[in-house]
C-alpha cells in the first residue's frame, strides 16, 4: 500500500469555508497519469496540485494540476496553496518556484500576512461571442477572447454579473473553457464570476488563472496597475492584483484545513 501526504487548503481565504478548495499532494515520484487523475477525481475539488523536486535545476519543484476530469495549463489558487504548504513548513524560506509543463515558471512569495503568487499575464483581445453570451445570459457591454480559451464579458454594473444564471450544460459541450463575468465591484474595485463546465468545474471560487486575463484587462480600463477584485461565487474570495510588464501579481492569504495520508 502507498502512502501519499494530503493537505486541504483553502486558498484566497483568511478563514476556513471561503476561498477556493485545493488538495495538494507532495510527490516523490510521478504516479501513472491515470492515477493523478483518479486522485483529482477522488478530491472532487475544483484542482488537485500535485508537486516534487523539480530535478531540471530550472525550479524547486515541478508542479501539476488536474481538475476531477482533466489535467490544465494553469491553476492559480492550487499553485498558492502549493506555495503555502512549503512556505509553512520552511518558515525561513522567503519564496518559492515551481516549473509547470504549459505555463513557465511560477512563484509564490511571502507578502505580509499572506502571500504574492507570479503568473503570466494574458490581455485579451476584442472578439464577438454571440452564441455565448446567449447561453450565459444578460447584456455585456464588450466580449473578449485569449487563445488560452478564456473568454471575457464585461457588464455594466456588478447586479447584472451577480444574477447571471448560464446553461452549464450547453457551455460544456464547448469544451474546457473559462468564462469570465465581470463587472465594476462594489466593496472592491472590479467583480467577476467564473464558470469552467467542460472542465468539471461548473462555477469556481476563485479562479487564479482568471485573474491572469483580469489583471491586464483591469489595468488597462482603470488606468492603474494595481487593483482589488472579489469572485463572487457561493463561497467568495478577494485577491490584489498587479500587473508588472507581461506578469500578473495576485495577492492572497491560504489556510491549511485537513492534513493526512492518502492511501492506495
Amino acid at each position: 500500500m502507498t502512502n501519499l501526504p494530503y493537505y486541504h487548503v483553502d486558498a484566497f481565504a483568511d478563514r476556513p469555508f471561503t476561498g477556493n478548495q485545493a488538495a495538494v499532494m507532495p510527490l516523490e515520484s510521478w504516479l501513472d497519469d491515470a492515477v493523478l487523475q483518479a486522485l483529482g477525481e477522488e478530491n472532487n475539488f475544483a484542482e488537485t496540485a500535485f508537486y516534487l523536486p523539480d530535478e531540471s535545476g530550472e525550479a524547486d519543484y515541478e508542479l501539476r494540476w488536474f481538475t476531477p476530469t482533466v489535467e490544465i495549463a494553469l491553476c492559480g489558487h492550487a499553485t498558492l496553496a502549493s506555495g503555502h504548504i512549503i512556505l509553512s513548513q520552511q518558515p525561513d524560506r522567503q519564496q518559492v518556484t515551481f516549473r509547470t509543463r504549459r505555463a513557465g515558471i511560477l512563484t509564490v512569495v511571502r507578502d505580509g500576512e499572506g502571500y504574492a503568487l507570479d503568473l503570466p499575464a494574458y490581455p485579451p483581445a476584442s472578439k464577438p461571442m454571440p452564441e455565448i453570451v446567449t447561453l450565459i445570459g444578460g447584456d455585456p457591454v464588450e466580449t473578449q477572447f485569449h487563445e488560452g480559451r478564456y473568454h471575457v464579458l464585461r457588464y455594466a454594473n456588478a447586479d447584472e454579473v451577480i444574477a447571471l444564471k448560464p446553461d452549464m450544460k450547453a457551455l460544456a459541450a464547448l469544451g474546457n473553457a473559462q468564462f469570465i463575468c465581470t463587472a465594476p465591484g462594489k466593496d472592491s474595485d472590479v467583480l467577476s464570476r467564473v464558470f469552467v463546465p467542460g472542465g468539471g468545474v461548473d462555477e469556481d471560487s476563485v479562479t487564479g488563472s482568471a485573474h491572469a486575463v483580469l489583471t491586464p484587462f483591469w489595468a488597462n480600463r482603470l488606468g492603474r496597475d494595481s487593483f482589488t477584485a472579489y469572485q463572487a461565487s457561493q463561497r467568495g474570495g478577494y485577491v490584489k492584483c498587479r500587473l508588472d510588464g507581461d506578469r500578473a501579481w495576485l495577492g492572497g492569504r491560504c489556510v491549511t484545513v485537513v492534513e493526512g495520508r492518502f492511501h492506495l
